[in-house]
């Protein structure tokens, strides 16, 4: 009897994340990989990103839960609609075992049907903090529902263990995306130009930027203010990839439209790169921009500088690579100012990266294969009381 091993995912970065696991699933004789797709991956808006997982795997079920609108109304609306036919293909499938990884809105939908259906769930990414999203109060949330847990660093399984988890329960194998790193043939600079359509200049950059989702509007003028920085930059050609669907998410993609429309010489920008060409072009490029966690936990792999804008990502462990801003035109000039000097570009010569080497994919496979599942749903709170982490 094949253990069912059930994988989420709801956007493009998230799958690429899982892309190796799912792969090591799928060659292990005593597992059988089902595969939920939503969110994200089945909006035309975002690119229908579900084909891509299609050439590469047999696609379960597809849930379908994005409604027009990025408002919290919205949003909300969408979660309900995802947990409503998250039940019914749990039902139909019955894994021993749900998936899923990190915080976003569409996987606390999936992870809170798997709970309730009283099936065990496997968290990858807990532990880490994000006080400017309110995914922050959902990564949390997911690992109170969960059962097993991988975490990036041993910081985060301590935090993990803080919440009240078995110690036992949880594993601190690195961040998953390194592996991508490790093994995806990446591209070279004249491959990557002619995937593009773009050709890079003396001087590159990423820009990847998203809502602060604790915040009222922000989105506009913090967005604005980056993109007066980069209009002053010298010399440089800039790569933007699109904002999730979170809340005011389309507020910046016009923007992003509108920039690339008025500056077609040097700027470029897609709804979804994929893995391969994402980090293809971090080791070509001077910096990774914005607000995304693949700035603090890929990039330093690749030893690229990183530029973090506000507080999206305040809390996470981050290495001598990331220089920290506020997300206001000076403060980012002078971030840009800090990258560009003798010393950081010396500092980068000797960064290591804090969330690992690799190899994560397979130390979660492991763990999924062999753990016992009898009695697993029953959890005790692990007090820490006169425990040292």
């Amino acid at each position: 009897m094949h253990r069912k091993i059930c994988v989420v995912t709801g956007t493009r970065a998230e799958y690429g994340l899982l892309y190796w696991l799912l792969k090591e699933i799928e060659a292990d004789d005593t597992l059988e990989l089902q595969l939920i797709v939503t969110g994200m991956h089945l909006s035309p808006e975002f690119g229908l990103t579900y084909t891509e997982i299609e050439k590469e795997f047999t696609i379960n079920k597809k849930i379908e839960m994005l409604l027009s609108s990025d408002t919290p109304v919205g949003i909300s609306k969408s979660m309900g609609l995802a947990q409503i036919s998250f039940a019914e293909a749990y039902d139909e499938l019955k894994p021993d075992i749900v998936v899923v990884l990190g915080d976003r809105y569409e996987i606390f939908s999936a992870t809170t049907a798997a709970m309730i259906a009283r099936i065990p769930i496997a968290h990858i990414h807990g532990g880490e903090t994000s006080e400017g999203a309110f995914d922050e109060a959902i990564r949390h949330s997911i690992t109170k529902m969960a059962h097993l847990h991988f975490t990036a660093t041993d910081e985060y399984k301590n935090r993990v263990i803080q919440l009240g988890e078995d110690p036992l329960r949880v594993f601190n194998v690195g961040a998953i995306g390194i592996d991508n790193i490790k093994k995806l043939p990446l591209l070279s600079k004249e491959e990557l130009e002619k995937s593009l359509d773009f050709q890079l200049a003396k001087h590159n950059i990423i820009v990847t930027f998203h809502p602060v989702t604790l915040e009222h509007s922000t989105a506009k003028e913090q967005f604005a203010n980056l993109l007066d920085a980069i209009d002053t930059l010298k010399d440089t050609h800039i790569i933007f990839t699109k904002a999730n669907s979170d809340t005011d998410g389309r507020v910046i993609n016009t923007m992003i439209d509108t920039y690339v429309a008025n500056n077609k010489d040097k700027a470029v920008a897609f709804t979804s790169l994929g893995q391969l060409r994402y980090l293809s072009a971090m080791q070509f490029v001077d910096g990774v921009v914005g607000n995304s966690s693949s700035g603090l936990i890929e990039a330093p792999t690749f030893q690229t500088a990183t530029i973090n804008i506000g507080d999206r990502q305040k809390g996470r462990i981050k290495a001598q690579s990331v220089i920290d801003c506020q997300p206001k035109k000076e403060h980012i000039l002078q971030a840009f100012h800090a990258l560009y000097s003798k010393e950081f570009q010396e500092r980068l010569k000797t960064v290591k990266n804090p969330y690992g080497e690799g190899g994560t994919s397979k130390k979660i496979k492991e763990v999924l294969a062999t753990t016992p599942l009898q009695n697993i749903i029953k959890k005790s709170f692990y007090d820490l009381k006169g425990t040292k982490l």
